[in-house]
């Protein structure tokens, strides 16, 4: 059996034409990853193709079916729970789309397995603004939200927003998965934020961001509205709550 100390959760919803692109970069490196698909009952049939991977991958595919699309943060905390019963040390958050190079992988785990992050963070923003075919709006939107959120909560981070992320799974011990509250994009601001609260230590990286060529965006203005309204309510509900800290 091959085995690994690390997994890539990988939400879809609608991913049918970049599913098994994705699945087999991923497993096309180097080092071994595992992957669990979240999927929210895709009427285009991803499901089925996964499955029809897994027949080809019994030891490294891994599928959570749930029920309709019941949201972002929601995968992340199911995948998330499953990875810390199954053993992983280093749990990853990546699209489905390729707006997330899986070469970047090996340098997202090392920075926790060699550079000593608790969490590592693939950052569009660290080194400039590194985003390609994405419409300007969008760009400047999800730039200075990013800005907006490291100016309220006061989290060293360049990349606030980012959904290409790699945790330790104390990490994920420790944060109380349970209580976080946002479902959408503004759960990637308060996964981090709480991370940072918790006294992880936190490491960019910097990627390039390629928008997706193949299926529908999820993105959307109302859900950057949450990531900038819910900051305000993240930073004022800390105030009165006690985190647990880095053993």
């Amino acid at each position: 059996m091959q085995t690994s100390d690390s997994i890539v959760i990988i939400p879809t919803y609608n991913e049918r034409e970049n599913i098994e692109n994705i699945i087999r970069a991923v497993f096309g490196l180097t080092k071994t990853f595992h992957i669990l698909v979240i999927e929210d009952g895709s009427p285009d049939g991803t499901a089925t193709i996964v499955k029809t991977l897994q027949q080809e991958f019994p030891e490294r595919l891994f599928m959570v079916e749930r029920k309709g699309k019941l949201g972002l943060g929601t995968a992340y905390i199911t995948g998330f729970k499953w990875a810390l019963e199954h053993a992983y040390e280093y749990i990853f958050e990546m699209d489905a789309d390729f707006s997330h190079n899986p070469n970047d992988l090996p340098r997202l785990y090392q920075a926790c397995s060699e550079q000593g992050g608790d969490v590592s963070i693939g950052s569009r923003y660290i080194s400039g603004v590194n985003v390609v075919n994405w419409p300007m709006g969008r760009v400047l939107m999800s730039y200075f939200a990013s800005k907006y959120v490291r100016l309220i909560t006061g989290i060293p981070v360049h990349d606030t927003t980012a959904g290409f992320v790699c945790y330790r799974r104390q990490v994920l011990e420790t944060i109380d998965l349970d209580h976080i509250r946002f479902k959408g994009y503004a759960f990637q601001i308060e996964m981090k934020f709480t991370a940072y609260k918790c006294g992880f230590k936190i490491i960019e990286v910097p990627v390039i961001f390629i928008n997706r060529e193949l299926g529908t965006s999820k993105m959307n203005s109302s859900i950057f509205g949450e990531a900038i309204f819910g900051v305000i309510k993240l930073k004022v509900n800390s105030w009165f709550h006690k985190f647990p800290q880095k053993s």
